[in-house]
């Protein structure tokens, strides 16, 4: 790799790290910046990174990035969060993530003729999870009732790694007969076998981790460690076995979770030791850095190539995405809900597109399939055209989506976004 793109990469992180607090609130969001420097020193400014020259950097730096997040995330998500934000999040996982699917599927169809049947499949399943990182100030702002916050948060963590067996199913699909591994063969080692690798490397480190506890034989520092090795592990076992070692992360840090958190009384360990979330807070904030990072990548190597020879297709097709395709089936899923429009659109609207997608693209790319360069195209522009629209709008809208959520709670008390302030009882 170049070492001026290094220093680059250096000088983004100091910068950023220095004024990240400040640009919180402004539209300049951390994935924006890093894939603006990205463009920056791509083949469209600097020319300092290219991915011809350095493929496998690009690689293991999204890869590491979301094997990480998908275990932080699947790690922290507890089975009362689903019962404590009630119906939201079930909803947008088991009807929204589904509809989506099935209707970027169909709007792609006449859209982006270049692409096979289970291609245009792949565009809709790799375009559908969100990323919590790219509408983080949408997510977090405490004007936001809770309800809408906790369900938003809940949804991206889990919806990647569900969207996981459809991509690797579809993938299947679509490099058959061109020398790749069939359906049966996938399902069996991708879902079933990394599954089970998934399972017993979480369990495994849980279980570790709560023995060392107990006794008071490990330092926090190390426990740390201990806990990031665990999906590495469990996704170079899934690799070694031919099968999907992102589902085997997702499925370690689920496992890693629960036990963990189940962790009976009379061992003597304190909740701040048996919280996953506390457990996993290093290998998140890595992963989060290496997301980082993944947008600067993403911004040079992938999006500057893409624009040079983009067309009208991948373009309505990205926006359609981001709009109809996200906010119809939302509002599909949280229909008679009780929810007032306002907040279907602002949950419809905040769908970003993110590392997922930019991962289970360029796994498709690695494939050769037919249409390679078309289904390229539409996932940079896809999440190109998220991290602008969504990062800009975050903090704007989250304060009018505030605002008008209090002014309404004065005549409303019984509000259906207040649920959760209502019976968890004042603060």
């Amino acid at each position: 790799m170049n070492g001026w793109a290094v220093v680059a990469a250096g000088g983004v992180v100091l910068g950023y790290g220095a004024l990240s607090r400040r640009l919180s609130t402004t539209v300049l969001s951390g994935p924006l910046v890093f894939m603006l420097v990205g463009l920056a020193i791509g083949p469209l400014g600097l020319d300092l990174l290219d991915r011809a020259k350095d493929p496998e950097v690009t690689r293991t730096l999204l890869e590491s990035a979301l094997v990480l997040l998908l275990f932080a995330d699947a790690a922290k998500i507890r089975t009362q969060d689903l019962r404590r934000e009630e119906f939201l999040p079930l909803r947008l996982l088991a009807v929204g993530l589904p509809a989506t699917m099935t209707l970027g599927w169909l709007v792609a169809w006449p859209l982006l003729p270049g692409l096979g049947v289970w291609e245009l499949a792949l565009a809709a399943v790799i375009l559908a999870p969100t990323d919590a990182a790219l509408g983080q100030q949408a997510f977090s702002n405490k004007q936001v009732p809770p309800l809408i916050r906790g369900g938003l948060t809940v949804e991206s963590g889990l919806n990647d790694g569900l969207a996981l067996p459809f991509f690797v199913l579809a993938l299947a699909a679509a490099g058959e007969g061109h020398g790749h591994p069939g359906v049966t063969e996938t399902f069996v080692r991708a879902l079933l076998l990394s599954g089970a690798i998934g399972v017993a490397a979480g369990w495994s480190g849980a279980s570790l981790l709560r023995w060392s506890l107990a006794r008071g034989w490990s330092s926090s520092d190390w426990r740390q460690f201990l806990v990031l090795v665990v999906p590495v592990i469990a996704y170079v076992l899934c690799a070694m076995g031919e099968g999907s070692g992102f589902i085997g992360a997702w499925v370690a840090g689920l496992a890693f979770g629960i036990h963990l958190r189940h962790t009976p009384a009379d061992l003597g360990i304190p909740p701040p030791d048996s919280d996953p979330a506390q457990s996993t807070r290093f290998t998140e904030r890595l992963g989060l850095l290496l997301a980082s990072l993944s947008f600067l990548v993403f911004g040079a190597v992938i999006l500057g190539p893409a624009l040079q020879h983009l067309t009208w297709r991948p373009l309505v097709y990205a926006l359609l995405s981001l709009t109809v395709i996200r906010m119809l089936p939302v509002t599909l899923a949280l229909a008679n809900t009780g929810l007032r429009p306002a907040s279907i659109a602002y949950i419809g609207w905040f769908g970003p597109r993110g590392l997922a997608s930019l991962v289970f693209g360029l796994l498709a790319l690695e494939e050769h399939l037919p249409g390679e360069t078309l289904l390229s195209e539409v996932i940079a522009v896809t999440v190109g055209l998220s991290i602008i629209l969504h990062g800009a709008s975050a903090p704007v809208l989250g304060d009018r989506y505030g605002a008008w959520f209090t002014r309404t709670l004065r005549t409303e008390p019984n509000l259906r976004e207040n649920a959760l302030a209502q019976h968890d009882g004042p603060r």
